[in-house]
């Protein structure tokens, strides 16, 4: 068996275990993404995860669990990282905007790579420190993976989302003390544990919405 067969055998047994939809199609992307991912990371080190068995669990099922919770139409992640979760929800979620941030420009050059590679039409790379980044319009969802501290986030981010919008925040544990340093013009809306299919750690989201 190829290796994409056996990721693409292995990619569905984990999604059985979820009530997300994915299609083929879809599922064929996710593949192409891991050994892009796997490929890429031998000569510019794009994670630490060096087996791609394991990035369908610690990077793609870590990332589409969160995509039942994607608010709206317009979405930006902002530390992207080689654009995790943003490519895997983009693929995931055609009829959605994706924005992926980063300040690194081989991140920024992989994921351009990939939108080529996969052809996606939804999905733009910002090569750029998020507090810079200037958007022309605010977005539904400003979404984050690993990136800071909440308060650190929301400092950052504040210019970003809509009047309507709101923050993602994707963390592993749920530290009580960070919850509280949310500032006070923030309000922490819902904290909810995600189940990532073969992952023994812990996984959260926690969604925050500015006072207007």
């Amino acid at each position: 068996m190829s290796d994409a067969a056996q990721l693409a055998h292995k990619l569905q047994q984990l999604l059985a275990t979820t009530s997300l939809a994915v299609s083929e199609a879809q599922q064929s992307q996710l593949v192409e993404l891991v050994l892009l991912l796997n490929k890429w990371n031998q000569a510019y080190n794009l994670t630490s995860v060096r087996d791609p068995e394991a990035m369908l669990v610690r990077h793609i099922m870590d990332s589409v669990v969160v995509s039942p919770y994607l608010q709206g139409e317009r979405i930006v992640d902002v530390g992207t990282g080689p654009g995790l979760p943003g490519l895997p929800l983009a693929i995931l979620n055609p009829d959605k905007e994706f924005v992926l941030v980063d300040s690194l420009g081989k991140r920024i050059n992989f994921i351009r790579q990939v939108v080529h590679q996969l052809g996606l039409k939804n999905v733009t790379a910002v090569h750029s420190r998020v507090e810079n980044y200037e958007p022309d319009q605010g977005f539904s969802s400003v979404i984050s993976r690993a990136f800071a501290s909440l308060a650190d986030m929301l400092s950052w981010c504040h210019h970003l989302p809509s009047a309507e919008g709101s923050f993602i925040a994707l963390k592993g544990q749920l530290d009580e003390d960070e919850l509280t340093a949310v500032p006070a013009e923030f309000t922490v809306e819902s904290k909810v544990r995600l189940n990532v299919p073969e992952l023994e750690a812990e996984r959260h989201l926690v969604v925050i919405r500015q006072h207007q």
